[in-house]
């Protein structure tokens, strides 16, 4: 999309803003509703696009429907979610009450790897709330977006409701210093979440930026071994290891840590990678030459800096898919807790093992790092849960699971250098964030 286009796309929800508003919420959320029946009739359709532009298998990219519906299903309670306050007699014969209106024209500038979940976060509960909303989808998975505002055009909203743009930096940059924008919603790397959360706020503007991750899942000597192998592969290479809350990092503590790594080389071996729409294909590609480049690069570095290479991944081919951008499951060990494989946010299908004596050591790796996004411990014991919870520097806290992804009806935490901002996506902080406190004091004679 052009400045100008931008420019128009801009100005046309603030055209719309004041008549949107002022359309009840009970209104409002009934555009949702129609939209959620519409996604669940489609979910095949959605599925097979976002296999084919992104090339996540089926099975995955249907569950991101099943996520972006569940967004829906969230916003759709906004008639009670945006309930404000009120006291009576403050001072005599004086009332006080807190009322929530809406923040005005919001942007959201989203990634490749959920390409219908994450517009999800931030759409329908802008809308719900009263704000107009212009998405900037990813350059590198327009598609899906494109049929998501399909759907939405279909719905009868009114004109300069929801506008759709396409393009990079350039567009995002663009939108993010519109005058009409009051408020930016951003998911993707570090760099990029401090970047647009300073350029937001530097105009005065509301943000919300989610940054890169490196998540960690530490599984103690009582652990069920079988357990957390299984969900720890899932959770490392699922979705080719591109999603935020992928746990490629494992801290083995104790006595666990050979028959650990031996369960996890093996499930990393047996996983079957091919076209996402493939029949038993297990993982399909990441998105780009340079990404898997990237990826390729990280694991050399590691083996260079004498890391050992229990499963390579490298140098992958698929039988009849050779430009294919495949990267195999790749399980690293003998890494040091400071190597930079260790540190630094890989975005790929690849498990990176290091060992920990107890959990007090256990506990500085994970809090050593400069993310917080997600940590994961498996054990059986409630003692060492609890101080995990507790302790653990991450905003998102997995018990035995290895992929804490918050229901919509709860805030997607984060910390440290994986988000910027105050209120995070979804739940009530999403109502929070699309919405501005009013309080009025009044007397009546």
């Amino acid at each position: 999309s052009s400045p100008q286009e931008v420019s128009r796309a801009a100005a046309a929800a603030a055209a719309a803003l004041d008549g949107w508003r002022r359309t009840p919420v009970t209104e409002r959320v009934q555009y949702i509703f129609r939209l959620k029946a519409r996604l669940e009739d489609r979910l095949e359709d959605f599925a097979a696009a976002i296999t084919a532009e992104h090339g996540k298998v089926l099975a995955e990219a249907r569950g991101e429907v099943r996520r972006a519906i569940d967004n829906l299903d969230m916003a759709c309670g906004a008639p009670s979610l945006m309930q404000g306050d009120a006291s009576e007699d403050v001072s005599r014969g004086i009332d006080e009450v807190m009322i929530r209106q809406p923040v005005g024209v919001c942007a959201a500038i989203v990634p490749f790897n959920f390409p219908l979940m994450i517009p999800c976060w931030f759409l329908p509960s802008a809308l719900v709330t009263g704000n107009t909303f212009v998405l900037k989808a990813s350059e590198r998975t327009p598609l899906t977006a494109q049929l998501l505002f399909q759907e939405l055009e279909g719905l009868g909203l009114p004109d300069g409701v929801v506008n759709l743009l396409h393009g990079g930096v350039d567009t995002a940059n663009a939108l993010i210093d519109h005058p009409a924008v009051r408020a930016v919603s951003f998911v993707g790397s570090t760099p990029a979440a401090r970047a647009v959360y300073a350029r937001a706020t530097s105009l005065g503007k509301r943000a919300q930026a989610q940054g890169g991750a490196r998540n960690a899942i530490v599984v103690l000597p009582d652990a069920a071994l079988d357990l957390a192998a299984d969900v720890t592969a899932e959770s490392a290479f699922g979705n080719a290891g591109q999603r935020c809350l992928a746990g490629g990092l494992a801290i083995a503590v104790g006595n666990v840590g050979k028959d650990f790594t031996e369960a996890v080389v093996d499930l990393a071996q047996s996983r079957v990678v091919g076209p996402g729409a493939a029949a038993g294909s297990q993982i399909g590609p990441v998105i780009s030459g340079q990404s898997r480049s990237r990826i390729e690069d990280l694991v050399t570095m590691a083996h260079r800096d004498g890391a050992t290479l229990a499963v390579d991944g490298r140098a992958a081919v698929v039988d009849g898919y050779g430009d294919g951008f495949y990267v195999r499951p790749t399980v690293i060990t003998g890494v040091a807790a400071e190597a930079t494989i260790a540190k630094t946010e890989v975005f790929g299908p690849v498990l990176t093992v290091l060992e920990a004596t107890d959990l007090d050591q256990a506990l500085r790796m994970v809090n050593g790092g400069d993310f917080g996004n997600m940590a994961c411990v498996f054990t059986e014991s409630g003692r060492a849960a609890r101080r995990f919870r507790y302790e653990a520097q991450a905003g998102n806290i997995g018990i035995n699971v290895g992929v804490a992804q918050p229901m919509p009806f709860f805030p997607f935490s984060g910390w440290k250098d994986s988000f910027f901002g105050d209120l995070h996506a979804h739940g009530r902080h999403g109502i929070e964030f699309y919405t501005q406190t009013k309080v009025v004091v009044e007397r009546w004679q």
